[in-house]
Parts: C-alpha cells; sequence; structure tokens
C-alpha cells in the first residue's frame, strides 16, 4: 500500500488504533516530541498489576516529508519500552537477544511491513537508597531497598504501508510479553512463563 502524504492521516490511524488494545494495557496520547522532525505524534503505555508497573513504553511517529537517508523513507516509528525482572532472569545472558525477537515476531504476526528496523537492548540493575527506599529506610546497605531488575528496550523502524493500527497493536503486544501478561501472539512465551519469574 502507498503511504499517504498526509500526516493527518497517518497519526488519525495511530489514534484510532488505541480503543482497539487490550484493556489490561493502559495507552493514552502524549505530548509530541519536538525538533526530532517536522511532524511527530507520540502514545504512551503502561502495564499494571496490584498498583504496581510491571511495564511501561511509548511509541513516537515522526514525519518528515523530504525524508531521511536512516529511514529509508519519510516517516519512522520510535519505540520505547522497559519491564521489571527478578534477579534470575536478568541475569540471563539470552534475554537481549530474546527481547529483540520478541519485538520482531509481535510486528510479523500483526502483519505490521516494515524496513530498517535497528535498536538495543539493555540489562540493568540499581539499589535505592535515602529518600528513594521504602520510608524510613537509612542510607546504608542494610536498609536499603531490595535490588531492582529492568530490561529496556530502543529501536525505531520504517512502516512500509499506511496501516499504522498494526503496529500500535504490536508495540502493545510487546509490552505484554516483556510484563508476563499472557501472550497473544502464537507461539512467543511471556516472561512470567519462565522458570525463575516471580511476582
Amino acid at each position: 500500500m502507498q503511504l499517504p502524504a498526509d500526516f493527518d492521516a497517518l497519526a488519525s490511524c495511530l489514534r484510532d488504533a488505541i480503543a482497539d488494545v487490550r484493556p489490561d494495557i493502559s495507552v493514552y496520547e502524549l505530548p509530541a516530541p519536538r525538533r526530532v522532525a517536522p511532524d511527530a505524534v507520540a502514545v504512551g503505555a503502561t502495564v499494571e498489576h496490584d498498583d504496581t508497573e510491571l511495564a511501561a513504553g511509548r511509541l513516537v511517529l515522526l514525519h518528515d516529508s523530504e525524508g531521511q537517508p536512516a529511514w529509508e523513507g519519510t516517516i519512522r516509528l520510535v519505540c520505547y519500552a522497559r519491564a521489571v525482572l527478578d534477579e534470575e532472569m536478568a541475569a540471563d545472558p539470552m534475554l537481549p537477544a530474546v527481547t529483540w525477537s520478541w519485538l520482531m515476531e509481535a510486528l510479523t504476526s500483526r502483519g505490521a511491513a516494515h524496513r530498517a528496523a535497528a535498536g538495543t537492548v539493555t540489562v540493568t540493575s540499581s539499589r535505592r537508597f535515602g529518600a528513594l527506599a521504602e520510608p524510613g529506610a537509612l542510607i546504608d546497605d542494610e536498609d536499603a531497598e531490595a535490588d531492582r531488575h529492568e530490561v529496556e528496550l530502543r529501536c525505531s523502524w520504517s512502516p512500509e504501508d499506511a496501516d499504522l493500527a498494526e503496529h500500535l497493536l504490536a508495540f502493545a503486544d510487546l509490552l505484554a510479553l516483556m510484563s508476563g501478561l499472557p501472550p497473544r501472539v502464537s507461539g512467543v512465551v511471556p516472561l512470567s512463563a519462565r522458570p525463575g519469574r516471580g511476582r
């Protein structure tokens, strides 16, 4: 399908798809970034369980009528997603490759045609102290909050058709997998179903 020249039509397609996202993922429009491209629209998403955030992310649609070489076209989708892990999963050396494969499989399963995909996966561990720790905690190792482990995906790709709804739904599928929600992408196992994952 030929991409329309009208950015408003592309943005409307993305916004309209929010209503089709599975109900256990909260999706909402965010202020669009400035100076990255002449036109942009952004949505954010969160996955929560018992008032605890398990995963969060954002998807940004960029448009430049003159095109950009790295995009191989005039539009680009930029994705950021992160999820909380347990210590065992964070130590798995295969996690970055698996996380990237979830994105590719989600796009393919949704029929979200794309090209020039690129990105990074980062696994981090941190410990909170003082005011960032639990109420009443002292600033020393014994009273610090337990370590926190996260996986973070930063990536982008260029859609090959105007059906951006499928790209948003693939983004939601990715967050579901990263947070351990029951998968709706055939053949893909979420974090919670893997050994050592707990809540």
